[in-house]
């Protein structure tokens, strides 16, 4: 299909469309060799409750935003390569059907289709794309994941502690780390994550206490990797000959799964041919 539709005329008119619905706030999407395989919507778990999200599925990206008006205005675009992508089926809810999670470094979430059939057609197209793209660079599949955020109305009280009952006053703050909804005091420690962001971001107490033992065990690895090179630098003697040319500057807790999340009233999908 990728063949056959890349450098056509109606090809590049459709990824003309999609690059005038998003408008200025969008980047440009048309690149040689880039085929857009199909579109629809699909609801996406969001922080505060389930949305309708216009996706666009690419030979080499998922491109997603917000609807302000269907097929004509769409904004917030979302660019995601996927090479980095990740997909996992998860079992329905009394309230949503037919969910999976799209996994990335950066950012994971979780989408729902409007049936079964729906479902099975966007993951096997996304599945063929990523094994090409795979096949293609010769990188082999991600294995490291940022965590979904857990949605606000999944509890009242905070995830860690369990003591603090969220209100008006008491605010819902997310971990980075774990995606779980926790409060100020379970949260006030920071640290950098350069997969997620150049700037160190929220975490958890109890994160945050792994991610130190991480980093020190780390710091212990390195220590003994570099012992014999120290230890060489330290013995040596350099040869008073006149073909010595060494230099100074040589020597450098569990929840429940049945929570339900997710609504969805509208969404349809199609894919090009």
């Amino acid at each position: 299909m990728v063949d056959h539709l890349a450098n056509t005329e109606i090809n590049s008119q459709r990824i003309a469309a999609v690059e005038n619905c998003f408008g200025a706030s969008g980047q440009p999407l048309a690149l040689p060799g880039r085929v857009l395989l199909g579109e629809g919507i699909l609801t996406k778990e969001c922080r505060k409750k389930p949305k309708p999200r216009i996706f666009f599925l690419f030979n080499d990206i998922l491109v997603y935003g917000s609807i302000v008006i269907n097929k004509r205005k769409y904004n917030s675009q979302h660019i995601i390569p996927l090479e980095d992508v990740t997909l996992e089926t998860l079992p329905d809810t009394l309230q949503m059907k037919n969910r999976w999670m799209i996994k990335t470094s950066k950012k994971s979430f979780v989408v729902s289709a409007a049936s079964l059939t729906e479902r099975k057609e966007w993951i096997s197209h996304l599945e063929e794309c990523i094994r090409h793209l795979l096949m293609k660079t010769g990188r082999q599949p991600s294995t490291e994941h940022a965590a979904p955020w857990i949605p606000d109305k999944a509890t009242d009280i905070c995830m860690r502690c369990t003591q603090t009952k969220f209100s008006t006053l008491t605010r819902r703050h997310h971990c980075r780390k774990c995606g779980f909804v926790v409060c100020a005091d379970c949260s006030r420690q920071r640290f950098l994550m350069p997969r997620l962001s150049p700037k160190p971001l929220r975490v958890c107490n109890l994160c945050h206490r792994q991610l130190l033992a991480e980093k020190k065990k780390e710091a212990e690895a390195d220590r003994r990797q570099m012992e014999p090179i120290r230890s060489a630098i330290q013995g040596y003697e350099p040869s008073s000959g006149d073909d010595s040319d060494k230099s100074d500057d040589d020597k450098a807790d569990q929840w429940p799964g049945d929570t339900e999340f997710y609504t969805s009233e509208v969404s349809w999908s199609s894919f090009h041919s």
